[in-house]
This record gives C-alpha cells, sequence and structure tokens, in this order.
C-alpha cells in the first residue's frame, strides 16, 4: 500500500477591513445614507465583501459616526434643515 502524504497548506492569512465606500444625501430632508461594505481577504485577495446600510436623518446624535459622515451632517443639516423635518414630524402626529 502507498501511504498519502499529507501536506499542510501554508498559514494563509485571513483579514477583514471595514470601509465606508458610499455616502448619499437623499430626499428634501438632507437624509444621510451609509453604506459600509466588509470585506474579507486571505493574502491580500478579496474573497468575500458585503454590505449594510442606515440612514442618518438631520435629528439624528451623529457622536458616533465618522469623522467623515459627521463633517457631512455639519454642512447638510442645516437649522433650516432641521427645523423643516422637525415640521414634517409634527404633521405627520396629527
Amino acid at each position: 500500500m502507498v501511504g498519502l502524504d499529507s501536506k499542510k497548506e501554508p498559514n494563509m492569512a485571513l483579514t477583514e477591513e471595514t470601509v465606508q465606500d458610499k455616502i448619499e444625501i437623499v430626499s428634501e430632508h438632507k437624509f444621510v445614507q451609509v453604506r459600509t461594505a466588509t470585506v474579507i481577504k486571505r493574502d491580500g485577495v478579496e474573497i468575500s465583501r458585503s454590505f449594510s446600510r442606515h440612514v442618518v436623518a438631520p435629528n439624528a446624535d451623529i457622536t458616533g459616526e465618522s469623522t467623515e459622515v459627521q463633517a457631512i451632517c455639519n454642512v447638510v443639516h442645516t437649522q433650516a434643515v432641521k427645523d423643516a423635518y422637525a415640521a414634517h414630524l409634527a404633521a405627520q402626529v396629527v
């Protein structure tokens, strides 16, 4: 009988990277829509990519957002936009 040599594959490095790859401003109330990509790489070669999204409204607490998203919110969420959004929400309650 001939024995089978068991060859071990060299240790492959898996890495995970998270990047906000798309930031959009949508609607009259200037919602900031953020797409986050999670990229898995093996030895530097991408083997998987998945996406998640979240939306930042004008009345949202932005302290947990990335500095880039915070900067965008600080520009587009003016007091006039915040007031218009608050009035829109108030009109929905009635």
